[in-house]
Parts: C-alpha cells; structure tokens; sequence
C-alpha cells in the first residue's frame, strides 16, 4: 500500500500530481486506486474541476470527498483550502466500491437498508467508511439501521462540514455522485490480504453535577431536572441563547453512558424556548453531565491508542476529528494527531459528527476522534513503529485549568454523594436499613390510590417481642429486629418476588407485594413466617411472628387495604400467634 497525499493549488499542479500517481501505477504492480478529497471551502466550481481532472485521467480510480472544517495532512493541520490523498493498493485482490445517495429524514431507513443489504451479500468487504451531511438530520435511524451490518465489518466515518462552523450548508461527492448537499457515501474497502482496525480516542471528562433528561423527543432535548435543557449552559457557562450558542457550547458537549460506552454529544442549536437541537436522541431518564476537555488526558489516551495502533503496524491512517477538538487545542491542534503520523501515513479531516460502530452498535459522537487503521499483508515482528510524543508539552496555564476543573469535579462528587447518604438517611430505617414508615407508607399510596397496581399487603408483628427485651436486653432485642429484617428480603429475594419491604415501627413490618405475585401473598407470607422461625438467636434462641394479610380490591383506597391487614395480624394475635391470617 502506497500513499501520496498532495494539496490544490492550481488545475495545472493537479493533473501534474494525477499523472505523476499515474505513471508509478504503470511501473508498480497496483490493483486499485482510491482519492479522498478534503475542501474547507464551499467551491462547488474548484470540487468538480478535481473530479474531473482525476476521471480524464485516471478512469479506474475511486474517489470520495466532503467539505470540512479543517484537513489533516500527514498528521498535520493543512494550511491548505483543498487537499487530496492518494492511496495505491498493492495486492490482487484488494478492491475498493463508492455508492452514493441522496438522504433526507424520509428515505434515511431506505438508504441504510440499500447499504446493509448490499454489504452483507458481499463477503469482500472487510470496512465501510462513511461521508454525510448530517445537519438537520437525526442520525439515530441511521445509526440503528447500519449496526445491521455484517459484525467482522469495521464502521466509521464522518460528518461533513465547511470552515465556518455557523454555517449549515455542507457537501459530499464521489464517483458514484455529484456534489451534494444532503447525500451519503459509502466507500466499501476489502479483500482477502486487507486489515482494517478501528479505535476512538475521547479525552473529555465529566464537570459538574449530574443532570436528568425530563423530556426529550426524537433530537430535540427540552427539558433537563424539569428546566429548559439550556439553562445548563447558561447556569454554569454564562453561554448566551444567540447565533453563537453553537459556537461557544460546541467544545462542552454533554456525556452519558450507553451500556458499556460512553457518548459525547454537543447540541447544534437551541431553540427560543430553551431546547437544545442535537444529531440524535438522548432517551428521557437518561443521567447527563456537561464534559471538558483534559489536554493531559488526551495526551496520555493518544500515546496508549498510537501504541495499540503501531501493533497493528497500519501502512495508512485515516482520522476523523470533530471540529470541537481543533477549537479546544487552538493553534496547537497538531498536538494529538502528529503522533499517528510517526506510526504510518496519516490524513483526514475536522468533522461535524463522528461515527463508531463498536461491538454491535454504530454510535455518533461529538468531540471524539476516530482512528481507522489499514494494512494490506501480514503483520511482520518486530517492525512497529515507535509513537513519538516528544515536543508535546502542556502549558502551565492549560495545566491549571485542567486542575481546576478536577477539583470542581471531586467537589460536585462529594457533594452529590453527601446528598445520597441524605436521602437514604431520609426514607431509611437506621437500626434495619429497610424502608422508614413514611416511605414505605408512600410507596404503598402511590401504588395503590395513584397507580392503580394490583398489590397486596403483609402486615407483620414479631410474637412476644416484649419479653425479648425484658428477658436479654435491648440489644438481643435489636438482633431480633435486624434478623427479621435479613430474612425478609433473603426470603423474597430467594422466591423472586416483587415487593417493598419497611419497618413499619417498633417491632412491625410492612411487605408491598405486587404484580401477578400479590395473589400469592399467603403462600409467600407463609415463606417468610417459616423462615424467620428457623433463625437461632445467639441469647433469645428461636422466634416467630404473626402476619395479617390483605389484597387489593378493585375500588379501595390504600387506607381500607392498610386496615384490613392489620385487623388480620391482630386476630392471628388473638387466635394464638405464629401464623398467617388473610382477610
């Protein structure tokens, strides 16, 4: 594998550059030939003088290409509006496709399937690298629909952009398609001597509180802690809702967790009311925080990513960085992506979304880079190249901000866990660690006079307990309490039960059944009578208890259900004890 990256100046320069790939083509064995094209400028005129130049010359060749907001050249940020990279495969069988289509939010699912189906029924293709103009466009059918395909495919790519980042117009093209303002393209690489790993490189780290999304639908994120979504950038920013909200939110996306990964996501836009516009859906209950970036630790996930990629010893590296990340390094944007070019040939360009499929799933991001790796032939020991991080230094400045920003962090933990041990001060019972009276009262309120769930309650009374107290004391007694409060839940945990247990005062419990379960509340009372009598106390020996069991009627009020069950613990009480009565 052979690369050749070059930059546009003039037509003449162009077609010199072309012929020269060309001639080494002629000399060389190659099998095929791909261009990918970076503009920062919107030059529909200068875009379409390139295609043409490489068409007349050089038929055969796949080429592909977007708008940017910055191009990437051998590592390097270009100084140049238009940039090309060449590549030259070398083995027989290598084989490079583009498809392009037209996309919109109507035909986003039509055109992913076209591309699943097309992938998965040819098993040459061993990656799928996607251009798009992603502004307007939710990308979560895209997202969803794509992680269809075949899983030992590597997925990524990413969004087109223009050097104004105000700016909403955006282009791709291709071979297989002009260039276009709302399109996709797909370039499919494979063969049976390609490799092609995948990494992402984040470095961004949570700042502040956490928040909850209260309401959202589709992208549009409304509301977070029950405020309009944007006052967060407001409160804690003092970001502007003007024209440029998109600029100065841009590098503080919000992250959150998705199963096993993490996702940054920066809104594009905020509406007049408060809602933020983002390029995919954050589901409602979802737990943000705002992010920022560390330069430390970009610094050290870049070394230990550049290491893993210099295993894979890659020929080429492609890049596809959001352009948060160029704002946030400034004229320093060298400083992550120089390293990869000490590990292989490196290009690519500052992007409006990156896209990642990992294990499964195809994920969108903001403020991420996403490395792909290609190599044609086998890895050879020893051969790796060694990252080079040297002349990389961060300043103080940047340093302290990074340590500030740590310590508001910790600071906002520690506070935010101060008020969970609150909280669960709040509706817990301190001596057992089950539910309080008044939370377990209002958790039977809410099932019942609000929600309208089949439940049912078990109302019990530890037999005699009295004489435990006066016999060995009060802390045999609490052993008694904490027992009876281990075996409830090992009881209801063992039979599978869904319940609310709490301590109800004194030595009364309260059991919350409820779903289909709550019409087996005798047996389950039963269990958990049998259970607790089965406990030898180191001083008080063998216990029992008496429950008074009542189900939900359709009509009743929490209070009347409440009421029947303790009227059936007292007649268990008078009728001997130790033992479950239903009423």
């Amino acid at each position: 594998m052979k690369q050749i990256q070059f930059e546009y100046k003039t037509k003449d320069l162009l077609l010199h550059d072309i012929k020269r790939v060309k001639q080494w083509c002629q000399q060389n064995i190659s099998s095929a030939v791909t261009f990918e094209i970076y503009s920062e400028v919107l030059d529909k005129t200068a875009i379409d003088t390139i295609c043409n130049a490489i068409k007349t010359e050089m038929p055969n060749a796949v080429y592909s290409g977007c708008t940017t907001n910055g191009n990437i050249m051998l590592g390097e940020l270009s100084k140049n509006n238009v940039c090309i990279v060449c590549t030259v495969f070398e083995y027989p069988d290598t084989k490079v496709e583009v498809m392009q289509r037209r996309i919109s939010e109507h035909n986003v699912l039509q055109v992913c399937k076209e591309a699943v189906e097309y992938v998965n029924s040819n098993s040459w293709i061993r990656s799928v690298e996607m251009l798009l103009t992603i502004r307007g466009l939710s990308t979560t059918e895209l997202c969803s629909e794509l992680s269809n395909i075949r899983s030992d495919v590597e997925l990524f790519g990413g969004g087109a952009f223009s050097a104004d980042i105000d700016e909403t117009q955006a282009y791709v093209f291709s071979s297989d398609g002009e260039c276009s303002n709302g399109a996709i393209v797909f370039r499919f690489l494979g063969g049976n001597d390609i490799h092609i790993r995948t990494w992402q490189i984040s470095g961004w780290k949570t700042l502040g509180r956490e928040h909850e999304v209260t309401r959202s639908d589709g992208k549009m994120l409304y509301e977070l802690d029950g405020e309009p979504a944007f006052d967060v950038y407001y409160k804690y920013l003092n970001i502007e809702n003007d024209r440029n909200f998109f600029r100065n939110s841009l590098e503080f996306p919000l992250i959150y967790k998705l199963g096993e990964s993490k996702i940054l996501r920066a809104p594009t836009g905020c509406s007049p009311d408060g809602a933020l516009i983002m390029t995919g859906n954050i589901q409602e209950k979802t737990r943000v925080k705002m992010a920022y970036g560390d330069p430390e630790t970009i610094l050290r996930t870049v070394h230990s990513g550049g290491e893993e990629i210099s295993k894979f010893q890659p020929q080429v590296i492609h890049l596809y960085s959001c352009a948060a990340r160029r704002f946030f390094w400034g004229y320093m944007a060298d400083t992550e992506t120089k390293p990869f070019q000490s590990v292989a040939q490196t290009s690519g360009f500052y992007t409006s979304g990156e896209f990642l499929r990992k294990d499964t799933e195809l994920i969108q991001h903001n403020v991420t880079l996403v490395v792909g790796a290609f190599r044609e032939g086998d890895v050879v020991p020893g051969l790796e190249n060694e990252v080079d991080m040297q002349g990389f230094h961060i300043s103080k400045q940047v340093s302290l901000i990074s340590r500030l920003a740590n310590f508001v962090d910790i600071s906002t933990a520690e506070l935010e866990e101060a008020n969970r041990k609150l909280e669960r001060m709040a509706i817990t019972d301190g001596l057992t660690g089950l539910l309080n009276r008044v939370k377990i009262q209002d958790d039977i309120i809410e099932c019942i006079d609000k929600e309208k769930k089949d439940a049912a309650l078990i109302m019990i009374d530890i037999d005699d307990f009295k004489q435990v107290n006066d016999t060995y004391g009060h802390d045999e007694g609490d052993d008694v309490l904490r027992g009876l409060s281990r075996s409830l839940n090992e009881t209801v945990e063992k039979l599978g039960v869904k319940a609310l247990i709490g301590r109800w005062g004194g030595e009364e419990f309260m059991v919350c059944i409820t779903g289909k379960d709550s019409q087996n509340a005798k047996e389950i009372a039963e269990q958990l009578r049998i259970a607790f009598s089965e406990i030898e106390f180191e001083q008080a020996g063998h216990q029992t208890i008496t429950a008074g069991v009542s189900i939900f009627r359709q009509g009743e009020a929490s209070e009347q259900v409440c009421k029947r069950a303790d009227d059936a613990l007292y007649l268990g009480k008078r009728n001997g004890k130790n033992k479950v009565v239903v009423l």
